[in-house]
């Protein structure tokens, strides 16, 4: 048989050539992944596979070298959302022995994969937690590290995740029971998982009760994004809205008063996420409340037994029951005026 008709392996020089990038950072893509930034190994990996490049190590999931330490990813930590989160994953980190490091996107794509670039070599696991990176990222940067995806499903990828279609049922059984015909959904930022699921759980639950929904904004997910969407809110006459957090609906309840607008006389208001100081404000917040720190706990859970060696189950999420707690921002539906 002639050596011609039988297929040359591709070398890793060739692909350091197509790739534009030196032969060590090809194989520390496939040996090291922890020590080349995502994006170059995303670049390096996509070429190689184009030229059908083999490598029997290629993405080794347990790192030769362990520091005891599991990073958790937030998208802003300024956020009260997070308190719980945090708590929870610190409290069992310390219990298997382990540090938390933590990393502060500041809502930015860029700089959430900027500063995972600089943790992913420092940090033997990663806990990620409404991320706002694609898919294909997360799961490039499993490939190298345990990962574990909070407030969002990755496919293939270990995810836990708030029970939001009872939430949503409950929330919206509320309003019916209080006299609302229909109600209005007040969308996070358009990049968010959980936005986006909690607006289809929304539109699932009211057709089943038959009632009409709409969708507002998108807004940014803090308190000055809630009030912005205060003149949406009046020009549909609505009476009723589910925020996609409670900061947002703390905005909008705040700004619908100063306009003369009283919560919940003239429109009833729900949150999700039972934040903290949800039952603090004037008046106190209806809300979906999820158990944020059994979210960090089972995420910490999930990374030490994969350190250990265990499978993660990926074929579905990990979902955390919610209760709706009804307090003082829902109320009867007003009588329209004539």
């Amino acid at each position: 048989m002639s050596d011609e008709n039988v297929e040359r392996p591709v070398t890793i020089y060739e692909v350091a050539a197509a790739a534009k990038v030196s032969p060590s950072t090809v194989s520390r893509t496939f040996s090291r992944p922890g020590r080349v930034s995502v994006r170059t190994a995303d670049h390096v990996r996509a070429i190689a596979t184009k030229m059908g490049y083999r490598e029997e190590s290629i993405f080794r999931p347990v790192l030769a070298t362990r520091h005891r330490t599991i990073g958790l990813a937030v998208s802003d930590v300024t956020n009260p959302f997070y308190f719980g989160i945090l708590r929870g994953a610190e409290s069992q980190a310390t219990k298997a022995d382990y540090t938390m490091v933590l990393m502060d996107a500041q809502e930015s794509v860029t700089h959430e994969r900027d500063n995972l670039d600089r943790m992913l070599p420092l940090v033997d696991g990663l806990i990620v937690a409404s991320s706002r990176m694609s898919d294909t990222v997360l799961r490039s940067v499993a490939k190298s590290h345990p990962v574990v995806v909070l407030n969002r499903y990755v496919g293939g990828l270990p995810s836990v995740i708030p029970d939001t279609a009872h939430g949503m049922k409950q929330a919206i059984a509320h309003l019916l029971q209080l006299g609302h015909s229909s109600v209005h959904y007040l969308a996070g930022p358009d990049a968010s998982w959980i936005s986006g699921m909690r607006w289809l759980s929304a539109r699932e639950a009211a057709a089943s009760m038959g009632f009409s929904i709409h969708r507002l904004g998108p807004v940014l997910p803090t308190v000055e994004g809630g009030a912005s969407a205060v003149e949406q809110v009046i020009a549909r006459k609505a009476t009723a809205v589910i925020c996609y957090n409670d900061l947002t609906a703390m905005g909008l309840i705040r700004q619908l008063s100063r306009r003369g607008r009283s919560v919940p006389e003239t429109v009833s208001i729900i949150g999700c996420d039972n934040i903290f100081s949800s039952d603090l404000i004037t008046p106190s917040l209806t809300t979906i409340a999820a158990p944020m720190g059994v979210l960090g706990d089972t995420a910490v859970k999930n990374i030490v037994a994969m350190l250990g060696g265990a499978r993660p189950l990926a074929t579905g999420p990990i979902t955390i029951p919610v209760k709706l707690m009804v307090r003082r921002s829902t109320g009867a539906c007003p009588i329209p005026r004539d």
